[in-house]
């Protein structure tokens, strides 16, 4: 599934291509039937946590927002008029159809259409945690925010991926985090402190940052050759701390892969 940074970077690419352009929408799937599409100029382009934002302004005035959501699966793509997909039609969730181009989103997750200022785009802010790439996180609020959505024996894996708390946290980042704190993955939100939590995001915060450029996504910053990620990916192979074995479990309410070194983290019942 697409972390923080790569829908923010998404957005950066997408939005000097599609703003001011007129779009036609020739294909959508996953929405109810007859559900008004979004048509006129393109807005803006932006993102939310992992949710990409397409705002649509008609010749009225009115303006509505495509929503697509990638999930693990999903990709947007941008072909020249008759140009060959490099993936079937079938797998088209999205089209839409510029002058001198055409973008094609496929295999999302979920797909919506909703008015810009109505009750949904008002729920889906609602739901959604700030953004730790937005520009005014409070990153002091989020132990207490943590606290009141999930139960005190929530571990930290699924309070890290819980885009309620803070949107942007996805499976890379969680290994990645938990490693770099010294956290075992299933310890106890109640186990662990405000201030250890602050932390956390503001790592976070730091690393989809540092992340928003081009390249691969990287959490370890040493030029010597062993690798940009400190654990993701690296099951039964040395810890670059401590040459322990990498271990890795599906963990957590969603039984999400998860990366850590039982002896910088401990195993915490695992």
């Amino acid at each position: 599934m697409p972390e923080g940074d790569t829908l923010h970077k998404l957005a950066k690419a997408l939005q000097p291509r599609l703003q001011g352009q007129a779009i036609r929408l020739t294909r959508l799937r996953g929405v109810p039937p007859r559900t008004p599409l979004p048509e006129g100029r393109v807005e803006s382009v932006t993102a939310e946590g992992k949710h990409l934002l397409i705002r649509f302004t008609g010749e009225e005035g009115g303006a509505q927002v495509l929503r697509t959501h990638l999930g693990l699966w999903g990709g947007w793509h941008q072909y020249a008029p008759g140009e060959p997909w490099r993936k079937p039609a079938r797998q088209a969730w999205v089209v839409l159809q510029a002058d001198d181009a055409v973008f094609v989103c496929f295999n999302a997750r979920e797909v919506e259409v909703m008015s810009a200022g109505g009750v949904r785009r008002r729920g889906l802010t609602a739901r959604l945690g700030p953004d730790l790439l937005g520009a005014d996180v409070d990153l002091a609020a989020l132990p207490a925010r943590a606290r009141e959505i999930l139960p005190g024996e929530a571990p930290l894996v699924d309070v890290l991926l819980d885009q309620r708390v803070a949107s942007g946290i996805g499976n890379v980042y969680k290994s990645e985090l938990l490693f770099l704190l010294g956290l075992a993955p299933l310890t106890p939100l109640e186990a662990v402190s405000d201030e250890t939590l602050v932390a956390a995001y503001a790592l976070a915060r730091d690393l989809l940052s540092r992340n928003l450029g081009y390249g691969p996504r990287t959490t370890r910053f040493e030029a010597d050759g062993h690798g940009r990620l400190w654990v993701y990916g690296r099951r039964d192979v040395h810890c670059l701390k401590c040459a322990s074995a990498i271990r890795y479990a599906r963990l957590g309410r969603d039984q999400r892969g998860t990366y850590w070194c039982p002896n910088c983290q401990g195993n915490a019942g695992i």
